[in-house]
């Protein structure tokens, strides 16, 4: 897993507010039924997100990170995975999610991140006009393959994704992606991401890819004050990643 159990998103030193928060059940188009958290923005600005966690699903963390984003001005939505093999309600620290996450399948994440897509330019949702996907370890994967399959999204930000998750879609990408990665980390060969890169770069996607030298897996965390300047950096770098105006995929 990505963060500990007491683990907290970094502060992003902007001012801001976050809205109204409430759980949420929404049906995927297959009529799963899963588990979200809705934090509407204080201030609103037009755009949305979609959180997309670590392989536990709907942690804590997801939904700290959604207040966070709200304090930026999205309307921000962190989603649970497992509503097809897990069903609904909460989950203890003994929940198996890694027998839940090995029967997930992209096409089925797909759907639900639609479904959260499509509340989100609801009403309800704040009428988003522009929004975006952002994902961390598993979810970062996930949040780089919705730049394939989601009509209109503005664009997807992942956080140490595995590249061997991605690489069959890459050339159906047609919006932006935001890569952001650990020069440290364990579990993903430098080498592989070079080669990410790389393909990316054939295929014409427009992306952004930043390295974080040093940092190990999982350094977007409060409690990591050695990493508290790559965190703001990361901040920013989103900031800056969904107030770009859209852009067209290059092909």
């Amino acid at each position: 897993m990505c963060y500990e159990t007491d683990a907290l998103p970094p502060d992003h030193g902007r001012d801001g507010a976050a809205g109204t928060d409430r759980d949420l059940v929404l049906a995927a188009a297959d009529g799963t039924e899963f588990d979200a958290r809705l934090v509407r923005a204080g201030s609103p600005t037009g755009m949305g997100i979609v959180i997309l966690p670590d392989v536990r699903g709907l942690h804590p963390f997801y939904r700290a990170l959604a207040c966070r984003f709200s304090e930026l001005g999205f309307d921000s939505l962190a989603i649970d995975y497992f509503g097809r093999t897990a069903g609904r309600g909460e989950r203890g620290e003994d929940f198996d999610f890694m027998s839940h996450v090995q029967q997930t399948r992209p096409e089925n994440i797909a759907m639900d991140v639609a479904a959260a897509i499509d509340y989100l330019r609801s009403p309800d949702g704040g009428a988003a006009r522009r929004i975006f996907t952002v994902g961390f370890c598993f979810g970062g994967a996930q949040s780089w393959r919705q730049a394939a399959v989601q009509p209109g999204l503005g664009g997807a930000i992942g956080f140490y994704g595995r590249p061997e998750r991605v690489v069959d879609v890459i050339p159906a990408m047609e919006v932006p992606l935001l890569m952001l990665m650990a020069g440290d980390d364990q579990s993903i060969p430098a080498d592989a991401v070079e080669d990410l890169d790389r393909r990316m770069h054939e295929q014409r996607v427009p992306h952004s890819l930043h390295v974080y030298e040093g940092a190990p897996h999982s350094f977007f965390d409060r409690s990591y004050d050695r990493w508290a300047d790559a965190c703001l950096d990361a901040w920013d770098r989103i900031i800056a990643f969904t107030q770009e105006p859209p852009a067209a995929a290059h092909r």
